[in-house]
């Protein structure tokens, strides 16, 4: 908590998509709280399942004020798996921007769960498109090469549908790997039946406009070096990106 609460003072995204974040009462105060208030932000939770007495959900964090906030439900949910997406509109200055985050089934036989959580999700972002370009962050649990994330990417057709997001590590990376489930990190070994070394967390964007608005301007892997002591922010590395909202 303090290398994430550390590297939100440093880096200073305007926005920023959580998972797992958790809470249990008298253990574990809620996280996304907790960071908000050590690094200055704003902040929306939603739980999502039980964990350890308590619960874990998602969180968006921002500088600027959340002018509204709903969570929506996914596929294929479970007394002890229920995955949902959080939606938020948040200010920026002169526009307001929708961005989501999401945590999909983790299961490596799952895909057929993910395909139907990906098309529920795009129907969500879809009926909040605005002016202004819409963001969604998470952790899909899939590579690059999943059905699931070809079809967000508009490389194939799910179910007759069709789609089409910009894949922010891609398009300023193309075929590079972009790990953040790495076996370099030694969090990831209790899970290790789960293949490390993948690239499983996106921020993916919808497309961009003539003005050039949407254009994915950086985007990087963050948190992905341990403290002096060994500890690691997360068992996954952050992802980082820097997206235009406003036309030229």
């Amino acid at each position: 908590m303090e290398l994430v609460a550390t590297a939100l003072r440093e880096i200073q995204p305007d926005v920023v998509g959580l998972q797992e974040v958790r809470e249990v009462p008298g253990q574990l105060a809620n996280q996304a709280e907790t960071l908000a208030a050590a690094a200055g932000y704003h902040h929306a939770f939603v739980p999502a399942m039980p964990f350890a007495g308590g619960h874990e959900g998602l969180a968006i964090l921002s500088r600027d004020p959340i002018l509204e906030h709903v969570a929506f439900g996914l596929p294929h949910a479970e007394p002890k798996e229920r995955r949902i997406l959080l939606s938020a509109r948040v200010s920026f200055d002169t526009v307001s921007v929708w961005v989501h985050t999401t945590h999909l089934n983790y299961r490596l036989a799952h895909g057929k769960q993910r395909e139907d959580q990906v098309q529920a999700i795009d129907a969500i972002v879809a009926a909040r498109v605005a002016d202004t370009p819409s963001v969604v962050m998470g952790d899909f649990n899939a590579r690059p090469e999943a059905d699931e994330i070809r079809w967000l990417r508009g490389l194939c057709t799910l179910s007759g549908r069709r789609t089409c997001y910009q894949d922010a590590w891609d398009q300023l990376h193309p075929g590079e790997r972009g790990w953040t489930w790495a076996r370099a990190n030694p969090y990831t070994r209790p899970l290790a039946f789960l293949e490390p070394d993948r690239r499983i967390d996106y921020i993916f964007v919808t497309p961009m406009r003539r003005d050039g608005r949407a254009t994915v301007r950086s985007c990087r892997i963050v948190l992905d070096q341990p403290a002096a002591d060994g500890v690691y922010a997360s068992d996954h590395f952050g992802l980082l990106a820097e997206i235009q909202m406003d036309g030229v």
